[in-house]
């Protein structure tokens, strides 16, 4: 999935996306982004920015790399 896709998919799901809608948009985007905390980031920042951006949350998901055990 590329960052502009991810992009329109958060900014639709943060723009006030039905509760199906939304679940399938997250489904989307841990899919297409490789990235199993995307919802964290939506919904449960850990940053102290209380609001992050779509932006900030895309790119975020985006330097998401799996530990290698």
């Amino acid at each position: 999935m590329s960052r502009d896709e991810a992009l329109s998919l958060v900014r639709h799901l943060l723009n006030g996306a039905d509760e199906a809608e939304a679940d399938e948009i997250l489904d989307a985007l841990e899919r297409g982004l490789a990235c199993p905390h995307i919802a964290d980031y939506i919904y449960w920042s850990p940053d102290p920015e209380p609001d992050p951006s779509p932006e900030q949350i895309v790119d975020r998901a985006l330097a998401y790399r799996p530990t290698a055990l």
